[in-house]
């Protein structure tokens, strides 16, 4: 199976411009496909509302004793084609700025990729 991601620049906004603009079969496309699952939040897109990472439902302001609100994104990039498991993951909550940043070292069956993400 053949893995292709649009690249994206720093402002998120899609790269134009041939095969050059594309991500094929490397971790960089793996990564981009992570960061598009993280932002996008459960109940978003309207072909299937299941769909999505449970910020509201299981991360933000939700404290459930036994359960670590960092399951629920282990779990959406563990569900990303291409992931093979997590080699590494941490993640840091902010109040003053209500940011959640993540890193996390990804094993892809192309290779070992790291993204780190502030949401």
């Amino acid at each position: 199976m053949t893995m292709r991601y649009r690249k994206l620049d720093a402002a998120g906004d899609y790269v134009l411009g041939g095969q050059a603009a594309f991500h094929t079969n490397t971790p960089e496309a793996v990564a981009q496909a992570i960061r598009t699952r993280l932002a996008l939040w459960r109940g978003e897109w309207f072909i299937d509302a299941k769909e999505g990472t449970p910020w509201n439902q299981e991360v933000l302001g939700k404290r459930v004793r036994g359960r670590s609100p960092d399951a629920a994104v282990r779990s959406r990039i563990l569900g990303t084609p291409g992931v093979i498991e997590i080699a590494s993951y941490s993640s840091e909550f902010n109040g003053d700025s209500r940011t959640l940043s993540i890193t996390a070292t990804v094993r892809t069956q192309y290779g070992t990729t790291t993204i780190t993400e502030t949401l």
